[in-house]
């Protein structure tokens, strides 16, 4: 279980390092990084206002994800492994959709 710990603590942690540069618009329209959506894609302004939308939605998913994994492992420690991944996973899942549809519901009210 102290694998999955580390590789979900490792996970959040990636994410919180991934957002901090879409916050700060350091991030240019790219093929690889960022919401990458045929509208951002195309209007450099678009692109860094969802970017940086998204990217607190990012920052707070990798907080929620790396807090929840250190709090189940360690207030729960007789939890079988296959029930704590599958926790972690939906603390993880649930901010990331929301994050993702509010992204997306923020897109189509910053487009003309």
């Amino acid at each position: 279980m102290t694998r999955l710990l580390i590789m979900y603590v490792v996970f959040g942690l990636l994410l919180v390092a991934l957002s901090i540069p879409m916050l700060l618009d350091k991030v240019p329209p790219n093929p690889w990084y960022g919401f990458r959506v045929p509208s951002t894609l195309s209007d450099e302004k678009l692109w860094y206002k969802a970017n940086r939308y998204i990217a607190r939605g990012l920052l707070a998913t990798g907080i929620i994800t790396v807090v929840g994994a250190l709090a189940l492992y360690l207030l729960m420690p007789g939890l079988p492994v296959d029930t704590y991944a599958w926790l972690v996973l939906a603390v993880f899942g649930a901010p990331m959709i929301v994050t993702v549809v509010a992204g997306f519901r923020y897109l189509r009210r910053l487009k003309p």
